[in-house]
């Protein structure tokens, strides 16, 4: 049993002040592995005054100075990726081999974008030709709470915390108290590094402990949150009273447009994409929606691609898909697959219980849906597992339309060979990103999403630019 009961503040491993133990799940297993304690007030306190203390400092450090301690938390981060790789595959799922690639590396891949964003980052602007004395100075906001989530661990950790480093920020991380181990891990990278004690943080506890009580302290001028819509709606109405800023990244129900003349893979990058990361992704193309004269085949295709999805334990090599993450995670997604079949929707692949040969661990069978009409409950929410909804339209104007049905606006994905069809589809999706043709964003695109999928951007230069204020000078000397 991995004992890991310590806090990472103000540069060092302290003990909580009051014993409150809490067991880390192997959802493969659904056996306790690890033991880490959850903090109080006093914790985070204590982060949070040490966050402070050493705000003033950090702030004003050079920004040569910080992009070295970048840099060097990088070499530091790549050299521990086999230990990142193996916590997240323990403590969250993840298959070890994707837990390498695509776990650990995208948080390798976000420090590096931050520092090429960071190298070109200008914080002192001039307002324009028409006033040469006038100044605009972008300048950390200060001390900030990162809340992160359970299912890409290192992905949001490193979108919140090197972007608050770059841009001179100090902060207080509460990870997701089902997936901890990483974040220990990570403390130990940053500890590594060498940044000055204070400038990071790190606290274990639950949403309505630590995360409440960072939500609303005084002293914490920014929230940064990546989870459900349910909790950034409270963490929102909790820092409302301190009137501090609050950047949410929150669910995602994402149409996936196939058109008539979608390229012959599209259907099955569809499929797969969904069942990535056993379906625990915000932005995942959960309802596939399929132009009336190749949804048919597009089914056929669908159901078959499906039932090729293998399922098996984490710590197994391979290109399987794990658990999903926690008990309560499988019963909720079992009840939507029985609400799917109690609605009507066509079950065409998977479907309630454990697949084949798997009677222990968490694990879902991947599941598709046809003849899903936009209104069922499979079609509405966030079921955060590999189900996958399929819904006939007609027109380009029905597929927009049932695309932005939907209280979320995070990632939509559009499929057709005719350029000016994508771009114009794409211009009207009400949605923060749109993916086009199996085509990856950039490195610096920023991340996030309208409506209840949150605000403010993650990655890049915005990325960047949501840890800072700007301040407006007048009568600036050019002496």
């Amino acid at each position: 049993m991995i004992e890991k009961r310590d806090f990472y503040i103000d540069g060092q491993w302290v003990a909580p002040a009051a014993a409150n133990d809490l067991e880390v799940i192997n959802p493969s297993t659904e056996e306790p592995c690890a033991v880490i304690s959850l903090g109080n007030q006093a914790d985070t306190d204590a982060a949070v005054a040490a966050a402070k203390a050493a705000f003033d400092s950090w702030a004003f450090t050079p920004k040569a100075d910080r992009l070295a301690l970048i840099e060097k938390l990088l070499e530091v981060y790549q050299k521990r990726g086999d230990d990142l790789a193996e916590a997240m595959s323990l403590e969250m799922g993840a298959p070890i081999d994707m837990a390498r690639q695509s776990q650990v590396g995208a948080g390798s891949w976000h420090i590096s974008n931050f520092i090429k964003a960071f190298k070109d980052f200008g914080f002192e602007k001039m307002l324009g030709a028409h006033a040469p004395n006038d100044r605009l100075l972008y300048e950390p906001i200060g001390v900030c709470a990162m809340i992160t989530p359970w299912n890409w661990p290192m992905n949001q950790v490193t979108l919140k915390c090197v972007a608050a480093m770059a841009a001179g920020a100090t902060m207080v991380l509460k990870p997701s108290e089902v997936s901890p181990l990483s974040s220990i891990v990570w403390s130990e990278i940053v500890d590594e590094a060498g940044f000055p004690a204070g400038v990071y943080n790190m606290v274990n506890g639950d949403g309505m402990g630590v995360g409440t009580q960072l939500s609303t302290h005084p002293d914490v001028d920014m929230v940064s949150f990546t989870g459900s819509t349910r909790a950034g709606i409270a963490i929102s109405k909790a820092a409302a009273d301190t009137l501090k800023r609050v950047s949410l990244e929150l669910g995602g129900k994402g149409a996936n447009i196939i058109f008539d003349d979608a390229d012959d893979k599209a259907v099955k990058r569809g499929v797969l994409h969904m069942m990535n990361n056993t379906g625990q992704s915000c932005n995942a193309p959960s309802r596939m929606l399929v132009q009336r004269g190749v949804y048919d085949q597009a089914v056929e295709i669908a159901r078959e691609t499906a039932e090729k999805v293998t399922v098996g334990p984490a710590h197994e090599e391979g290109r399987h898909i794990g658990p999903v993450v926690s008990e309560l995670q499988w019963n909720k997604i079992q009840d939507l697959i029985q609400q799917g079949i109690d609605e009507g929707a066509r079950l065409i692949a998977g479907g309630t219980g454990r697949p084949e040969g798997l009677n222990k661990g968490f694990f879902v069978k991947p599941t598709v849906f046809a003849d899903v009409t936009n209104q069922m409950t499979i079609a509405r929410e966030e079921i955060f597992g590999p189900v996958l909804s399929m819904i006939p339209f007609d027109s380009e104007e029905e597929a927009i339309e049932i695309a932005n049905d939907t209280v979320y606006g995070l990632t939509n994905y559009v499929q057709t060979q005719d350029g000016s069809k994508a771009n114009r589809v794409a211009r009207q999706m009400r949605s923060g990103m749109v993916e086009m043709n199996g085509t990856s964003r950039a490195a610096g695109s920023p991340f996030g999403g309208y409506k209840q999928s949150g605000n403010g951007r993650e990655g890049g230069v915005l990325g960047i630019e949501d840890f800072l204020e700007v301040k407006a000078v007048s009568g600036w000397s050019n002496d």
